[in-house]
């Protein structure tokens, strides 16, 4: 499987220190040598990076754990194939433009066989995690507009999430910019950083750092991942069939374990 990364702040902040954990993941600490990448949202752009080496060695990966982007919303995913050759267009997280904002989605696990009904997207890669995408932004494409509520937005999205969770495998991070989306079918943790900050040790790396030093009184930083990063913090675990909506480091909606 994969490992899935994200983070929701309030204010722009990098992702040094939990993409430094997730990266020796990527084919050291971990099995997951098949890729890796990242987005990060700056207003309605983004800055994205990916590589089909393992990110424990990557070159580029190295430039992102050193140079702090600031971002409010970041997607990060190292990859162990399951469905799909090695590849950079078989690489996470994959992006597409929907109502004039660029929607960006990494997923952790697999719905073997599946294929998308047809529609104005389509997958460029060969992997069932691109394939759903295209089936999400295709069914949001013909059942809502711009001006759709964010709250019938996140209803469709629970209930496809849950369909394809029947099927398989579906842990997700959805994001557009303004909120993000996470589903979890199996395994999901978070852990929502503020005042009063302290220091954490990364699990992977021998790398401590002391929020305190590094934020100010009023940041909110939320962080979503497959796996906790970290010792010596206490990470809140979804349960299978939880869904929570992010903004700005906060739970604004969520919902329970769904009927299955």
């Amino acid at each position: 499987m994969c490992e899935l990364l994200a983070m929701s702040a309030n204010t722009p902040t990098d992702l040094c220190f939990s993409f430094t954990g997730l990266t020796r993941r990527g084919g050291d600490t971990g099995p997951h040598k098949d890729g890796w990448g990242v987005a990060f949202y700056e207003g309605k752009g983004v800055r994205a990076f990916h590589d089909s080496d393992a990110s424990a060695n990557s070159r580029i990966a190295e430039v992102v754990q050193t140079h702090p982007i600031k971002s409010e919303v970041a997607v990060c995913h190292i990859r162990q194939a399951n469905v799909g050759e090695i590849c950079l267009a078989n690489t996470h997280p994959f992006m597409r433009e929907l109502w004039g904002r660029y929607w960006v989605f990494a997923h952790n696990g697999q719905i073997s066989g599946f294929r998308p009904g047809q529609g104005f997207y389509e997958p460029v890669g060969s992997t069932d995690s691109e394939s759903l995408f295209c089936d999400i932004l295709n069914h949001l494409r013909v059942h809502c507009n711009r001006d759709t509520p964010t709250e019938e937005i996140i209803e469709r999205l629970v209930t496809l999430s849950q369909a394809y969770a029947r099927e398989g495998v579906f842990n997700l991070l959805l994001s557009n910019g303004d909120w993000l989306f996470t589903y979890c079918s199996t395994k999901m943790a978070s852990i929502t950083r503020r005042a009063p900050f302290g220091p954490a040790r990364l699990k992977d790396a021998d790398v401590i750092v002391d929020f305190e030093s590094e934020t100010t009184p009023d940041d909110v930083v939320s962080v979503i991942v497959t796996e906790p990063l970290t010792t010596d913090e206490t990470w809140d675990v979804y349960r299978p069939g939880e869904w929570r909506l992010w903004r700005k480091g906060e739970v604004i909606m969520k919902g329970p374990a769904g009927p299955g």
